[in-house]
């Protein structure tokens, strides 16, 4: 028997101090934060990084406006060592879109959260290209194009480790001929790493209960395109956030437009999953967005060459998980450390694997292994970060009551309190509803008509794929899992109108008539995933389940 269900496998086994599974911006200053206070003390400390991307940053995505404010803590002399950080922020806009119009809103008006001077734009992928080398120099080992799939537990139900995903199985789990089974990585204590709504952290959060007490956590979907454009058309340094149109009132959201250098501009849309209109695409309300007036006028003389879309949490601290367990922590995104408010991740992110790093460090200096790091909240709770993440915690709750009630509070919370002297929120504002339980009923939902794609503005989904440079071998076992086979048809077929057509930006799943049975089914297109979890979090019944599919494949993102 050499089917998936044979666990009974002989396995390669590597063991270290530190495993960290994900090489983002959390996982890589996690691990070099870990080895450079090693090497300052003059300690040996083994630290692999796996990494699901062919190569660090391929599986990066986000706008990005940095805040440098971790980064000079973890690497001071970032700018001499030739960060990829070139992009100050020159200048902020805030524009409140209708279909045809535009309130730029004045300058005095904006509030802080909004306003980026000191901060800088970047491509995120560069960046951990970059961070990745900083990690490795010192002694760090990345191991790339190596997926996550299983966590190991020892009798006590301690983390010890993970076990790699198997390469070269064909698509009914059979052995293909050069089979490579998974590698079992035991280590003292294990970081996960893994971004929004990652699959480890999925199943760590159920099993010990780290969600109990906490809101239910919110996410949105990013959707970004990188545009090259005339030198006339590019304002470097130039940050644009939109609000309003194309979004209905009841839709959290907004676009962003930031102007790089190179005459490159990265624009995309933010759509909040807790949408209640089955018939609402993400993807055609980006596209959309690029026809507005406002909007047009910096790229209709460009050229698109980058697309991509990744799942976003932003339910605040009220929705964090217990980041600490037995022999492991959770940390960046993959902990909800997002601050909403500012749009923004990166800092938290690099901070939040600073904290860990030192947690462990420090429980290693005591000859610890695999307990719960009960410090590391501790730390948490003491830094910026947790500060920051209090103040920015209300933002996305508030909005969920409403556009209008969003605008009124977070004038309130970001631009009147700070002009009172007022520096910390005295309220707090919670989730109350996972997104997957907020769609209306198809028949009781105003359908939305989309136009079709000009080719030169707006475009169809197949060639905004094709952007993302997405891969996967056809012949392995599909990494989209559906729990129950009837009900995409009885159900989110039946009763939401398939919405799984529309909240996917890679036209993964697909609504077919049977030609021999006359019968509707879901064909799932996975080779085009671009893996933004989307799907995991949407799904009405929470019947899809994203894992992961053989290490490498997926998105092979460039400047993103």
């Amino acid at each position: 028997n050499d089917t998936l269900s044979n666990t009974q496998q002989s396995r390669e086994t590597i063991e270290c101090d530190v495993l960290i599974v994900g090489a983002g911006p959390a996982g890589l200053s996690a691990a070099l934060k870990l080895k450079l206070q090693a090497n300052d003390a003059g300690k040996e400390l083994s630290i692999i990084v796996l990494d699901k991307g062919a190569e660090p940053g391929s599986h990066i995505l986000s706008g990005a406006v940095m805040d440098p404010r971790a980064l000079n803590e973890l690497i001071p002399d970032w700018q001499e060592r030739g960060a990829p950080i070139k992009q100050p922020v020159t200048q902020d806009k805030l524009l409140l879109l209708t279909n045809e119009k535009c309130i730029n809103l004045p300058d005095a008006l904006i509030p802080d959260n909004f306003r980026n001077h000191g901060n800088f734009i970047v491509s995120l992928g560069n960046l951990i290209k970059w961070l990745a080398g900083q990690a490795e120099t010192s002694g760090v080992d990345i191991y790339a194009g190596f997926s996550a799939t299983e966590i190991l537990y020892d009798q006590d139900t301690n983390i010890i480790g993970v076990v790699t995903g198997d390469m070269g199985r064909h698509r009914d789990g059979s052995k293909k001929e050069g089979f490579q089974s998974g590698i079992e990585i035991l280590a003292k204590y294990t970081i996960f790493a893994e971004g929004a709504r990652g699959s480890l952290a999925k199943e760590l959060i159920k099993k010990f209960h780290l969600d109990t007490g906490k809101a239910p956590q919110s996410f949105s979907i990013g959707i970004k395109e990188l545009w090259e454009v005339p030198s006339d058309q590019s304002h470097p340094g130039l940050v644009i956030h939109t609000t309003g149109w194309p979004l209905d009132k009841e839709s959290f959201g907004g676009g962003f437009l930031y102007h790089l250098n190179d005459n490159k501009i990265a624009l995309g849309l933010v759509v909040g999953l807790d949408y209640s209109n089955p018939w609402l695409s993400p993807f055609q309300e980006m596209q959309r967005l690029k026809t507005h007036p406002s909007i047009r006028k910096y790229i209709d003389r460009g050229k698109r060459i980058g697309y991509g879309a990744r799942a976003i949490n932003n339910g605040g601290i009220a929705s964090m998980p217990d980041p600490c367990l037995p022999g492991g922590l959770l940390i960046g995104c993959n902990a909800g450390t997002l601050n909403a408010s500012r749009i923004k991740g990166i800092h938290t992110a690099i901070k939040s694997g600073m904290i860990a790093a030192d947690a462990i460090f420090n429980a290693l200096l005591d000859n610890r292994k695999n307990d719960i790091l009960t410090e590391y909240q501790t730390l948490l709770r003491q830094s910026w970060l947790w500060q920051e993440l209090e103040n920015g915690s209300n933002f996305k709750p508030w909005f969920k009551k409403g556009r209008v009630i969003g605008f009124i509070m977070t004038g309130i919370e970001h631009w009147l309190l700070p002009r009172m002297g007022i520096k910390k929120i005295p309220w707090r504002v919670k989730n109350n509803r996972p997104d997957n339980i907020t769609l209306q009923p198809a028949n009781k939902s105003q359908k939305k008509l989309y136009d079709k794609p000009d080719g030169k503005l707006t475009f169809d989904i197949l060639s905004s794929v094709y952007l993302s440079n997405t891969w996967h071998d056809d012949d392995q076992p599909v990494h989209l899992k559906i729990s129950d086979q009837n009900i995409p048809i009885s159900i989110n077929l039946d009763i939401y109108g398939g919405p799984e057509e529309r909240y996917c930006p890679a036209g993964v799943y697909e609504f077919l008539q049977d030609s021999e049975t006359q019968n509707m089914r879901l064909q799932i297109n996975s080779q085009n995933c671009i893996h933004c979890k989307v799907c995991d979090i949407k799904d009405p019944k929470q019947n899809i389940t994203w894992t992961t599919p053989e290490g490498g494949n997926g998105p092979n993102y460039t400047g993103m």
